[in-house]
């Protein structure tokens, strides 16, 4: 008999183990999955979710840190394996697969009133795969020219403003004049070209991404597209007044020369406005000046940064609630000042620290505004058409290998039938 009660005890111990997101005091336990790399970042992330945790002692978030390398890979395995986190941190341009394979919940009906009106549609947009939201869209950065400001103030140019910004034949023209002597008016780090090149040509009217009725999606790389490319090239292969070393180099690789003075301005992530602050030497002068402007204005493709929802979370409603919390204005205020982006939120945006000269966040937070979803957002094949495609196509035209039509031929013919293989 003791045996059969002792027994009977211990199913029902393990019975109440086993209830999935619970532990033994049945308090809901979700996995935030971070991505946060940065110091500041990391503190932020882990500051707010201790802050949730001491007013929520039923539904308790255990931070799990994340990182930026290979996370479709890490995310597409856990999702097999049933091991996914319950909320997910990721890109805004990494969703389409996750969502359409039925990875992440949709969050239509499960996100509050005040946070759907807050964040603008545009960047809804960039979310919104069918009829389901996949994401929330939180941290976004526009490409900035990071600029030797001595080196500028005493050639005499024109200093751009978001208001009065150069154009793409300007700035050509002014990085030509700063050039020589070994040294360039601006270094582009093109090692991945695709986006940088999509995302500014939305500068001059680009789309190269055409919707038809039907559906799919084709390529055109017409004029508008042509305008970005073609100055890239003419100032490595023409004006020489781009240099050629950095062309297949990564954003951070730049600085060292940015900083001994071989490159007047470098095209870069808001964001990297921190390692400048924090590596500059001493009495090293710079400003943050606004991309160029073509007939599209300021206009430029992001792909912000997200928060999801698993599918597979047994908790979708808390798992809201806690984004919420996290997602407040005053909390995304500190998580964009620690990652040194923007804010999506537009009471976030509105936070005075957001607006000061010092770093060049008051010109940032200008561009706002004119950020529009990325190009390839909602392209299905776009990633293979990236690797496979435009990023060796790019890479060869902006070394000057070949020629504005072999791009157009390799961008169009070869991409369309990429394409086509995701859109039968």
């Amino acid at each position: 008999m003791r045996t059969r009660l002792l027994a009977l005890v211990l199913l029902l111990l393990l019975a109440g183990c086993s209830s999935g997101g619970t532990h033994d005091d049945a308090r809901i336990t979700l996995r935030l999955q971070s991505l946060a790399w940065q110091e500041e970042s990391v503190e932020a992330n882990k500051q707010l979710v201790k802050e949730w945790n001491a007013t929520h002692p039923d539904v308790r978030v255990e931070y799990v840190q994340g990182t930026w390398d290979s996370v479709h890979d890490q995310l597409l395995t856990a999702f097999e394996g049933g091991e996914a986190p319950d909320i997910i941190h990721d890109a805004s341009d990494d969703l389409a697969d996750f969502a359409y394979g039925g990875y992440l919940a949709d969050l239509t009906g499960l996100l509050p009133a005040r946070l759907k009106s807050d964040i603008p549609q545009r960047s809804w947009e960039t979310t919104t795969f069918g009829d389901g939201v996949y994401g929330v869209p939180f941290l976004q950065e526009p490409r900035v020219l990071l600029a030797n400001a001595r080196w500028l103030r005493e050639s005499g140019v024109r200093i751009p403003t978001p208001e009065k910004p150069w154009s793409w034949a300007e700035f050509r023209r002014i990085t030509e004049r700063l050039s020589g002597g070994g040294k360039y008016g601006v270094a582009w780090p093109l090692k991945e070209p695709v986006s940088a090149t999509l995302n500014l040509s939305l500068s001059a009217g680009g789309q190269l991404f055409h919707r038809r009725p039907d559906g799919k999606v084709t390529v055109r790389f017409g004029t508008a597209d042509q305008v970005v490319p073609r100055t890239v090239h003419a100032q490595a292969n023409t004006d020489r007044s781009a240099s050629p070393t950095t062309l297949g180099s990564g954003g951070s690789d730049t600085l060292p020369g940015f900083f001994a003075g071989r490159y007047a301005m470098v095209p870069l992530g808001f964001s990297y406005r921190q390692q400048i602050a924090q590596q500059a030497p001493k009495g090293f002068d710079w400003q943050v000046l606004p991309a160029p402007a073509g007939a599209g204005g300021l206009t430029q493709g992001v792909s912000p940064q997200t928060l999801s929802i698993a599918e597979d979370c047994l908790h979708k409603k808390e798992a809201a609630e806690f984004l919420d919390f996290f997602l407040r204005p005053r909390n995304m205020v500190r998580l964009a000042l620690g990652d040194w982006m923007l804010p999506t939120g537009r009471q976030a945006l509105k936070d005075p620290a957001l607006h000061r000269t010092k770093d060049g966040w008051a010109t940032g937070t200008a561009l706002a505004e004119h950020l529009r979803p990325a190009p390839a957002q909602s392209v299905r094949g776009y990633p293979e058409w990236k690797d496979k495609v435009a990023t060796p196509a790019f890479q060869e035209y902006y070394s000057g290998a070949i020629g504005l039509r072999e791009l157009r031929v390799r961008l169009e013919e070869d991409g369309n039938l990429v394409l086509a293989r995701y859109q039968r």
